[in-house]
């Protein structure tokens, strides 16, 4: 059965996961957890990025997702740790002595393997080798004469001596570190490689979590995983180790492993690792952490930038996601220093670019707007709908001319001058123009409906009709349509799928939809000449 093409279970998936990820539950079990001799263990064996400071490594979270009546997770890594100094330190010997048959061991080691193998601070690096090479050396912390071996070496150790215990090792790859090239998030690293080899080798499981954790952070983007790293580029806060404990969890899914069948309720939701699935789970931890839930307060002294368009910027007259529904416009002040600059989200759900302006929507706006403020709009879906009904009676004239049409409203029934799509946004640039703000328009995201491997574009309608409207009314346009398409088209149809908020959804994006269109948004506003609204960006302070 797939779960995600059954609405029930995913609505259940999205509400367990929603209670998992509310704020307080990233401190709930910062306490050890010790053996217990009854229940098969867990143990896990790592540097800091399982373990370093309260719940800030991934493995303070992972008893969260298996029954505490089944299986005990204890976290026996340790901040700072190679694989050679957990071992010489005495750390391995005391998680062995704890080993029984059945129990479980998580390897984890690379981040600190790579440091010097002799220095007056650490000396804790190994030989970046599987083989059996050696160097003798005066340990310049301990004083003492040491032999040190191999990364593989070390590892083999730590295998051999679990399974001679009647235990199962199970070997990870390193966790994906904070660091960008090109937009695409750092993957490679030779210790990742040899961990891999090492478990081919030895006849053990592996779980490459490293290449996992970077499929999702290349969905999010840089600035929104920066939120995830608060103090450097490899330890995360907690709510990047709630994250890493989760895909941890999907990927041992994938071995068969006994634990498997030890899952907490919590933990049957963290599907299997593949993309989408992986998707969905990360979209709602992101709902409770990173869309605000009101608008936030501006500084009357600051620079305004706000939004206006349809529910694909703001669902709904609240924009909360209380239906699953999240528009673009909600997450994008993340991006922005908001110690500098405002951002307001003033878009409406059902509108178009004829009835933003005619049922009162756009002249407060107007209003407020002062010299040095920005204007952002996108328009387009729902201007294609019947000019007059008594439903909605917002459609407008397709295209950017000043052709018109006269009607009885008979939804307002009220006489009124219906004009193009491209008038109204000219409209709507020149009044804004006038009180001396930018404006930036976009235009419509793409639905997701495709034509062979293809998302449909919208150039030959909106798509253009917004770039004509913009550059006759002397605003700055965005072709949000098509560099969402160009994402979509890299990404495919499938993990396209999982960014609407149910499977049969073509219009509306979920949380994880909106953060990556914002994330377009702002990549289009950082192309735009002559633009000062990329001055304000979070990133250009870096």
């Amino acid at each position: 059965m797939n779960y995600f093409r059954c609405p029930k279970v995913l609505a259940a998936i999205c509400i367990i996961l929603c209670l998992l990820c509310i704020k307080p539950l990233h401190g709930a079990l910062s306490t050890e957890n010790e053996p217990n001799a009854s229940l098969p263990t867990l143990f896990i064996a790592g540097d800091s990025t399982a373990s370093t400071g309260p719940d800030s490594g991934w493995g303070s979270h992972l008893q969260k997702f298996f029954d505490p009546q089944k299986l005990t997770v204890v976290k026996r890594a340790r901040g700072g740790r190679s694989s050679r100094t957990f071992i010489t330190e005495g750390l391995w010997d005391s998680l062995l002595q704890s080993l029984k048959p059945g129990d479980t061991v998580i390897l984890q080691f690379g981040h600190n393997d790579a440091s010097p193998i002799n220095d007056n601070s650490r000396a804790r690096g190994s030989i970046p080798s599987l083989g059996e090479e050696t160097e003798s050396i005066i340990n310049q912390v301990t004083g003492k004469d040491e032999v040190v071996h191999t990364f593989g070496w070390y590892m083999r150790k730590m295998i051999d001596e679990t399974k001679a215990k009647g235990a199962t090792p199970i070997v990870l790859s390193m966790t994906a570190r904070n660091y960008w090239k090109d937009g695409k998030i750092e993957r490679q690293n030779k210790f990742c490689d040899m961990a891999k080899a090492l478990a081919k080798e030895t006849g053990v499981d592996f779980v490459d979590v490293r290449e996992m954790i970077a499929d999702q952070y290349e969905m999010l983007g840089p600035i929104r995983v920066q939120e995830l790293f608060p103090k450097d580029k490899t330890h995360t806060g907690p709510d990047g180790a709630f994250i890493n404990a989760a895909i941890v969890v999907s990927g041992l899914r994938t071995i068969n492993s006994p634990i498997s069948g030890m899952l907490s309720e919590e933990g049957t939701r963290a599907m299997p690792y593949n993309p989408p699935m992986m998707i969905e789970q990360v979209k709602t931890w992101m709902t409770s952490a990173w869309m605000p839930a009101a608008q936030p307060v501006s500084n009357p002294n600051l620079p305004t930038f706000y939004a206006i368009g349809d529910s694909t910027v703001r669902t709904g007259s609240k924009g909360d996601g209380a239906n699953g529904q999240w528009g673009w416009g909600a997450p994008l002040a993340d991006f922005f220093d908001r110690t500098r600059l405002n951002v307001e989200n003033h878009a409406m759900g059902g509108t178009s670019s004829r009835t933003f302006r005619t049922s009162g929507l756009w002249q407060p706006v107007c209003a407020k707007l002062k010299p040095g403020d920005f204007v952002i709009m996108q328009f387009g879906h729902n201007d294609s709908s019947p000019v007059n009904d008594k439903q909605r009676a917002r459609g407008t004239l397709k295209g950017n001319g000043d052709e018109t049409e006269e009607i009885e409203n008979l939804l307002t029934g009220k006489h009124e001058v219906v004009h193009s799509y491209g008038w109204y946004i000219r409209q709507t640039i020149q009044e804004a123009k006038a009180k001396g703000a930018t404006v930036i328009v976009c235009s419509p995201i793409p639905r997701n409906r495709w034509t062979d491997s293809k998302v449909n574009r919208a150039a030959d309608d909106y798509a253009f009709w917004a770039s004509q409207a913009a550059n006759a009314g002397g605003g700055l346009f965005l072709d949000l349509n098509a560099s969402i398409c160009d994402r979509y088209d890299s990404v495919g149809r499938q993990r396209v799928t999982a960014l609407y908020f149910d499977q049969g959804q073509i219009t509306h994006t979920n949380s994880l939809g909106a953060q990556i269109n914002a994330g377009c948004v702002v990549d289009g506003i950082k192309t735009l000449k002559d633009c000062r609204l990329a001055d304000y960006l979070k990133a250009a302070k870096r």
